[in-house]
């Protein structure tokens, strides 16, 4: 039966998702602009719908890990499971989430494992459990292992193994620009265009290739550079960055799962000071 804090942290992981969603404007991401499905493809509402449908199998998750207690193959093994009903769930309501569901999964148990863990001691221990393999996993290459394969990248189980580094300075970045003074929405902006800036996102490798992945890294970066959302050159920077990938059809999705990760971790009751990248 599952607690009220694996219920909690379900929440507070869909409310992480649910806060990225409602980012606007996001480069090349759906965004509340999109109710229509005008821009992105995808459809604003129905992907606010379907982050609903991760609830039950992240308190699952979570139920799991506290019953386990530590991050072990059977966990890993229970944790695989869950998720691949997960998707279909998810599917059923309307799709989306792949990649923010791998992110919180891992985060929400590691989180279960220890509620007094810091956002530091939260990454660290889904490292611990990302490194053990699925052996229930269906055999078969998903697109994502071939493109990381194929092209040298980390992808999502590398992030993961690594411990989650881009949620880290995602983090990182939260901090400091809240400590400068901007604004919520600026905060969370900077934070994705920090993931952005460096993520080795295969979503984008698989559909527009190396050049793609380095022009959008490239056009990330050029916003921070030119001081972040909360200036008027950064701001400017962003709204030619988000013209230009609406323009080419170009989506990193990627980074706003990986953000997803970021605040849910951000959200925890007890939060580790600056974390290093």
């Amino acid at each position: 039966m599952q607690s009220r804090e694996d219920e909690a942290l379900a929440r507070a992981a869909v409310d992480a998702l649910t806060g990225q969603l409602a980012l606007a404007p996001k480069p090349g991401l759906p965004d509340p602009r999109d109710l229509a499905a005008r821009t992105t493809r995808v459809d604003h509402r129905a992907l606010r719908w379907s982050a609903k449908a991760l609830a039950p199998g992240l308190a699952a998750m979570a139920a799991s890990a506290r019953r386990t207690g530590e991050p072990t193959p059977v966990l890993r093994a229970e944790l695989g499971a869950i998720g691949r009903c997960t998707e279909h769930s998810v599917a059923l309501a309307g799709g989306g989430h792949r990649g923010a569901l791998w992110a919180l999964g891992l985060l929400v148990a590691a989180a279960a494992l220890d509620p007094r863990a810091g956002a530091e001691d939260v990454a660290a221990t889904a490292k611990r459990i990302a490194a053990h393999p699925d052996r229930r996993a269906p055999r078969r290459p998903s697109r994502g292992s071939s493109i990381s394969a194929k092209y040298g990248a980390a992808g999502a189980r590398g992030e993961a193994k690594a411990g989650f580094p881009h949620v880290r300075r995602a983090l990182d970045t939260l901090a400091a620009v809240r400590a400068a003074g901007a604004t919520e929405t600026q905060a969370r902006l900077d934070a994705l265009l920090t993931v952005m800036s460096t993520l080795q996102d295969t979503e984008l490798l698989h559909t527009v290739g190396p050049f793609g992945l380095r022009h959008v890294q490239a056009g990330a970066r050029g916003v921070l550079e030119a001081g972040g959302t909360a200036t008027a050159a950064g701001a400017a920077a962003l709204t030619a960055f988000d013209t230009d990938l609406h323009a080419r059809a170009w989506s990193p999705r990627g980074s706003a799962g990986l953000l997803a990760g970021a605040l849910f971790l951000d959200s925890l009751p007890v939060n580790s000071p600056a974390l290093a990248a």
